[in-house]
């Protein structure tokens, strides 16, 4: 039997310690670092004291039948044998065991399965605390590759010419191979007024580009409101927690302007608290229809989250369309999915993103922490957003080229479709 829950937790899913819900991690805003708008729950904490290889390993092993002879063979072989060379310095038995550690999570092949050493850890501690000085863009890992999801607007990311695609390659000078989200926003982050170049891999460009970005303190945009015509546009850039309020206001405004045709605009907004997309896709839904399922994997009970029915009665659009992009990301395909599965609106643009996970952030000893996925986002109709995200009804790409000169294919396919 299906579990129908209100939360207020945050996609892809963080419930914090205290209760009170914060934004999460996972894919990484970069305010200071500040990772923001996944899902992550802060869950139960572990700070028993460990040898060596329980700290290592668990305690109690989850598998007595692994064998780890050949971890402690290597291990003994590397302290009487290893010898440096030229400057380097041989490691101590802590970051041994944060290596070891960093390896075990890696093997599980999810880049948002992280282990946080202390002084990563202690960052992310920052940042939910609400530190905002950096470029004002998010990233993620694609396909192997740090990736902008999406810089935010009015943000020294946006002003230095960013896109939702570029791929980063090296961070002032240093080679972004093999390097995770959080160690990308740890070299990213910086003080106010400070400069940090990038080295971008761009899909329709013919070299590499070198964008210097000045960091800046960021404010976190909400919503704008336009009118096209007989066309109303509703820009909602984040699922913050004020993202309810605001659409409450753009509402009204859309109500007042007699317009029964209405664009809201999720390109480039990267997610944020769930409880925003429930509530905002109640106001386009019957109550009881599904929204978002939580799955927790095979034979196990899924969540499921649904329309409170806050709906605008006989002031509903008679026609709607949801932009999205690649830049379009958790909260954001949760509700532009529940809308285009309900036949409630037709999405336009380019393949979202794909986040759709949920991820638990445990502490272990040191101060270091783990932060795990535990669950998926399914669509109402079960489909994974992880999976390569969602496909448009129409699809219009935007080009950079369009982008940086104020052309947009996108908004113009959608007001041509309502018309």
């Amino acid at each position: 039997m299906e579990q129908e829950k209100e939360t207020m937790r945050t996609v892809e899913d963080m419930e914090p310690r205290s209760k009170v819900p914060l934004l999460g991690i996972g894919l990484a805003i970069l305010f200071a670092s500040a990772t923001f708008f996944s899902g992550l729950q802060l869950g139960a904490t572990t700070r028993a004291e460990a040898t060596l290889g329980t700290l290592i390993f668990g305690e109690p092993k989850a598998d007595e039948s692994v064998d780890l002879t050949e971890f402690w063979q290597v291990w003994n072989v590397l302290e009487n044998k290893f010898v440096a060379s030229g400057t380097t310095t041989p490691n101590d038995n802590e970051a041994r065991v944060y290596g070891a550690i960093d390896g075990l999570v890696r093997s599980y092949g999810d880049p948002y399965t992280v282990f946080l050493p202390p002084e990563d850890a202690q960052m992310f501690e920052e940042d939910i605390s609400g530190n905002f000085s950096g470029v004002g863009m998010e990233v993620g890992m694609r396909d192997g590759a740090i990736t902008i999801i999406a810089p935010l607007p009015n943000t020294p990311a946006e002003a230095a010419g960013l896109l939702s695609g570029d791929i980063i390659v090296r961070i002032d000078g240093k080679s972004t191979d093999g390097m995770s989200v959080d160690g990308a926003v740890r070299l990213i982050r910086g003080e106010k007024d400070t400069e940090v170049v990038l080295t971008i891999l761009r899909e329709d460009a013919d070299e590499l580009l070198e964008v210097p970005v000045v960091r800046d303190t960021i404010v976190v945009p909400t919503i704008e409101t336009e009118q096209h015509g007989d066309v109303f546009v509703i820009s909602l850039y984040s699922f913050n927690a004020i993202a309810e309020a605001s659409m409450q206001q753009a509402l009204r405004e859309y109500v007042r302007s007699g317009s029964r045709k209405l664009i809201l605009d999720l390109r480039g907004n990267p997610g944020g608290f769930l409880q925003g997309a429930v509530s905002i896709g109640s106001y386009f839904l019957p109550s009881g229809k599904v929204i978002v399922r939580e799955s927790f994997g095979p034979g196990k009970e899924e969540q499921v989250y649904r329309s409170s029915g806050k709906t605008l009665g006989p002031y509903a659009p008679k026609k709607m369309v949801v932009l999205v992009n690649g830049g379009s990301a958790s909260a954001s395909e949760i509700l532009a999915g529940a809308l285009q599965e309900h036949g409630a609106a037709t999405l336009i643009g380019s393949q979202t993103y794909g986040k759709g996970s949920v991820q638990e952030l445990i502490d272990l000893k040191d101060d270091s922490s783990l932060k795990v996925t535990i669950a998926q986002w399914l669509t109402p109709n079960g489909n994974s957003i992880s999976e390569g995200g969602l496909t448009p009804d129409v699809e219009v790409e935007r080009t950079s080229e369009q982008f940086l000169a104020g052309k947009d294919p996108q908004l113009d396919a959608a007001l041509k479709y309502l018309k």
